[in-house]
C-alpha cells in the first residue's frame, strides 16, 4: 500500500484501536473507524472527531450488511475488534463475534481489493509447552468443555480464514499474535489485561485477585511498542502472508507483577492478596498457561 493509504480500522475506539489510529492519522492516513462501543470509548477517539481525515462509524461488525455504505478505496483494513477469554461467561459471543466479524471484515477487503492486517492472540499457542514461542510452534488446545478455550479457537479459526482468502482470492493477509499490552486507555476490568486490575486495586486499598497461585508467566508491552509493530505490518509489503507475534520477551509472574504495582503506586499498608481458585470460573473448569513470552 502507499505510504499514506487509506484505513479502515475496526474496534477504533478500544485501547489498542484508538492507539494505533493516533500513529495512522499522525502519519497522514485517512481512517475511518467502526466501533459498536460495547468495550471501546467515544472518549478514547474524542480529539479525531471533528478532524477531516477522520471519519467514526458507531456499528457491529458481526451485522451482514455492517460495511455495505462504506467506500470502496480502501487500502487496508485492520481488523482489531473481538471479544475475548471467556472467563465468566460469554462463551457463545466470544465464538460468534470473532468468527461472524472477521469473515464480513474480509469479505469487504475482498471485495476492495485491500490488504488485511489480523489481531490475533498468543492464546492460540494454548497448552504448549515449549517456550519461548515461535510464530510456526504448534498449537496445543485444551478440552472444548473448557470455555476459556474458545477464545483461542475463535482466533485460530480467523486466521485459517484469513489465509484461505489470500489463497483462494489473492487477499494480501498479515496475522499478528499479540502478548500482553498495558499503557493509558486500558480497560478497567479483566478485559484489559490484570494489569489494570491490579492497579485499579491498590489504589482504591483493595485486595488484588490472583488467579491460581500467582506463578504463572507472562510478558507485557508499553503500547506504543505494540502499536509500532502494528503500523509495520500495515505498510511492510514484506509482512503479507506472514504470521508475527507482537510482544516483549521479559517475563514476569503474576505475584511479581502485583508487588511490582504496589511498590510503583507507592502507597501505605501491605499488599493486599486474594486467591481466587479457577473453580470459581465459568463451568467450574479453567485451565491456564503457565508461561507465556515470544522467542
Amino acid at each position: 500500500m502507499t505510504a499514506r493509504g487509506r484505513i479502515l480500522l475496526t474496534g477504533a475506539a478500544g485501547f489498542l484501536g484508538s492507539h494505533l489510529l493516533d500513529r495512522l492519522l499522525a502519519a497522514g492516513h485517512d481512517v475511518v473507524g467502526v466501533d459498536n462501543l460495547s468495550m471501546g470509548k467515544l472518549e478514547n477517539v474524542a480529539s479525531h472527531l471533528n478532524g477531516e481525515a477522520f471519519r467514526f462509524v458507531q456499528r457491529d461488525i458481526t451485522e451482514p450488511l455492517a460495511f455495505r455504505d462504506l467506500p470502496k478505496d480502501f487500502d487496508c483494513v485492520v481488523h482489531m475488534a473481538a471479544f475475548k477469554i471467556p472467563r465468566y461467561g460469554n462463551a457463545l459471543s466470544t465464538l460468534r463475534i470473532n468468527s461472524r466479524g472477521t469473515e464480513n471484515v474480509l469479505e469487504f477487503a475482498r471485495e476492495n481489493r485491500a490488504k488485511v492486517v489480523l489481531a490475533s492472540t498468543s492464546d492460540v499457542y494454548g497448552r504448549n509447552v515449549k517456550v519461548p514461542f515461535r510464530e510456526d510452534d504448534e498449537s496445543v488446545i485444551g478440552s472444548s468443555k473448557v470455555a476459556r478455550w474458545g477464545y483461542a479457537v475463535s482466533k485460530l479459526f480467523d486466521e485459517h480464514l484469513a489465509f484461505a482468502y489470500q489463497e483462494s482470492f489473492g487477499l494480501p493477509v498479515a496475522v499478528l499474535r499479540f502478548f500482553g499490552s498495558y499503557g493509558p486507555r486500558q480497560h478497567q476490568s479483566w478485559w484489559g489485561g490484570p494489569q489494570s486490575v491490579f492497579i485499579d486495586a491498590v489504589l482504591n486499598d483493595r485486595e488484588i485477585p490472583i488467579h491460581g497461585d500467582g506463578l504463572q508467566t507472562r510478558s507485557f508491552t508499553y503500547v506504543s511498542d505494540t502499536v509500532e509493530g502494528i503500523y509495520a505490518a500495515i505498510v511492510t509489503a514484506e509482512a503479507n502472508g506472514e504470521i508475527f507475534n507482537i510482544g516483549s520477551a521479559h517475563e514476569v509472574t503474576i505475584l511479581d507483577l502485583a508487588r511490582i504495582i504496589k511498590r510503583v503506586c507507592d502507597t501505605p499498608g501491605e499488599l493486599k492478596l486474594r486467591f481466587v481458585p479457577y473453580e470459581s470460573f465459568t463451568g467450574k473448569s479453567y485451565e491456564d498457561v503457565r508461561r507465556r513470552v515470544p522467542d
